[in-house]
């Protein structure tokens, strides 16, 4: 993730899905996936979603939020193919929704796929 901020909007940040997926959050000792999520303000399993993400020691979400910027909602949904969100991406890979990413945590798989060196 490159951190571009959008002028009068702090919170909101930008990502290219072709940038690097993989960021250093340790000094080089642990590799954190980067995760992104297609989000809206008012959205409780988007909030759900980042607590357990945050829990598990992600520092930083890219959140894109589809209410402010509709043309986001269309590319989610054909990257997709679901119309609800959240929709997290860890990495290049698609979790899915809130409930996806829980039965992943459930399965002991989310721990492994947060931080997982690049594949």
């Amino acid at each position: 993730m490159d951190g571009r901020r959008i002028a009068g909007h702090p919170k909101r940040v930008t990502t290219d899905a072709s940038e690097n997926a993989w960021r250093n959050t340790d000094n080089g000792k642990c590799m954190m996936a980067e995760v992104m999520m297609y989000a809206t303000a008012m959205c409780p399993y988007c909030n759900f979603a980042e607590r357990l993400l945050r829990a598990k020691g992600v520092a930083e979400i890219a959140k894109v939020r589809v209410d402010l910027e509709p043309a986001r909602r269309i590319e989610m949904m054909s990257k997709t193919g679901r119309r609800t969100v959240p929709q997290i991406y860890i990495g290049d890979f698609h979790v899915g929704g809130y409930e996806d990413l829980v039965a992943l945590d459930r399965a002991g798989k989310l721990d492994p796929m947060l931080t997982a060196g690049p594949p």
